[in-house]
């Protein structure tokens, strides 16, 4: 197809950073808001005099969110558009972080965490799809694995907001609620500065709009680069064409399908592998730093230091991505995250526990790096945000499970028995990774997804 030709042969230049800018700053406070509710926790249990299991579900709620609404993103987005699903997902997070802050009861901050999460989750699984589609292959893996670094800001200023905001008062945790919801305002700006994805429209017959997309970024590229464009190469990819309308049953059928059951399969195992892993060490690290004597001002202290190794994890492996490839990547920073849950494993003093703990970080954010880029490449476009969606949301399966079995081994196995079974998690994904991965550096998304044709996907979709 001309058109993508056109888009992918463009310099990465202020457009393109642009978008990576707006992407970015979304995925900063979905991270926020996910984060912070752990330093919520405190407060609710003083509020209302919760019990143990009641601060259990407020922890599994927005995670819980989070899966119904990466499927429901996935599923939007390819039927109405990627740009609207951001868009409403938004500010369906932020009015529902603002319900929550005047919570009157236990019951109604619970309800409104899990649909504040839906936002959150919706959100973070359409902005990656959406802008791959932009982005030339030979730095679509920098792009991506840089887009995704920005959770780590989020991560980073709620650790911010727990340790500065949330100990001014006995409202102090509403405080926190109200400012993860700041983000509303970006709607108006994002609604002028974002094109809907010309891949997008192309499947959907929409080339007019698509030209126009194409158009308008080429005069931006050039006027950014002041060079002239480079030449439009020969498409050698089968043309994208209209695609049947995407529901869960067929998109399930098509996924599982035989040609590309593995690709899912996959990507499935890798969401869940480092999702569980995540979910279950920042769940419950400021808990253990506690058990180890540290008090709980100074745990939020050593929490943000754990926090911010999420910086340079992410960014080191958005770089590696390009030169070893996405699934090596992965391979690497999953092998370093089974490494360094093994060193917690056998720690023992504060210091050291944040040390390991800082590295363990490091290397599963940098494994998000690589998924977040790794997951759009292999799906097809017209089934390219719900393949994302439902990835995500089979991650979220982990992470809602992650702090129960997590909180039993601890009681049963101990803290050495925690990091053990984090251990074994990840060691599985490395093993399946590295045997059944799909190489993607430096290919065009069509190359990879599209040369079987819309006819050859159509029969697997209906098979």
């Amino acid at each position: 197809m001309t058109l993508v030709a056109r888009l992918d042969r463009l310099p990465l230049s202020r457009p393109h950073y642009l978008l990576l800018l707006i992407g970015g700053l979304g995925y900063t406070f979905d991270g926020m808001d996910a984060a912070v509710v752990a330093f919520l926790l405190p407060s609710a249990q003083a509020e209302w005099g919760l019990d143990n299991a009641q601060l259990g579900l407020i922890g599994s709620a927005t995670p819980f969110g989070f899966l119904f609404g990466a499927v429901a993103a996935g599923l939007l987005g390819d039927r109405v558009g990627r740009k609207k699903v951001m868009m409403w997902a938004l500010a369906f997070y932020a009015v529902f972080s603002v319900v929550a802050a005047f919570s009157p009861n236990y019951e109604w901050f619970l309800v409104s965490r899990v649909l504040a999460g839906a936002g959150t989750g919706a959100e973070s699984a359409i902005i990656a799809p959406f802008l791959a589609e932009f982005v030339p292959a030979h730095r679509r893996g920098w792009f991506i694995g840089a887009l995704a670094g920005f959770f780590s800001f989020g991560f980073v200023a709620a650790a911010l907001i727990g340790r500065f905001v949330v100990p001014l008062g006995p409202e102090g945790w509403r405080a926190a609620q109200l400012i993860t919801a700041v983000p509303i305002v970006m709607l108006l700006w994002w609604r002028r500065a974002l094109p809907e994805s010309p891949r997008y429209l192309l499947t959907t017959g929409r080339v007019d709009e698509a030209e126009a997309v194409v158009a308008e970024i080429e005069r931006k590229v050039q006027l950014a680069t002041g060079e002239p464009l480079p030449p439009v190469p020969e498409a050698a990819a089968v043309p994208i064409a209209r695609t049947p309308t995407v529901t869960l049953p067929s998109a399930l059928r098509f996924l599982w399908s035989r040609s590309m059951r593995r690709r899912t399969a996959v990507t499935w195992l890798i969401w869940f592998v480092i999702t569980f892993s995540y979910y279950g060490f920042f769940s419950w690290i400021p808990t253990l730093l506690v058990q180890r004597g540290i008090t709980v001002t100074k745990s939020f202290e050593f929490s943000i230091i754990i926090y911010a190794a999420q910086i340079p994890g992410y960014y080191s492996a958005a770089w590696l991505s390009e030169r070893l490839d996405r699934k090596n990547t992965i391979a690497l920073y999953l092998a370093g995250s089974a490494v360094s849950a093994f060193w917690l494993s056998q720690t023992e003093t504060p210091v050291m526990i944040t040390v390991a703990g800082a590295v363990l970080s490091f290397f599963l954010n940098g494994t998000y790096a690589g998924v977040y880029s790794y997951t759009p490449e292999v799906f097809p476009t017209w089934i390219r945000a719900t393949g994302t969606g439902l990835s995500s949301a089979f991650g979220r399966v982990g992470s809602i499970l992650a702090p129960t079995i997590i909180g039993v081994s601890a009681a049963s196995l101990g803290f050495a028995g925690v990091f053990g079974l984090t251990t074994a998690v990840l060691t599985v994904g490395v093993v399946c990774v590295v045997l059944l991965g799909l190489s993607t550096a430096g290919r065009s998304l069509e190359d990879l997804t599209e040369t079987g044709g819309p006819a050859a996907t159509t029969k697997d979709m209906t098979a």
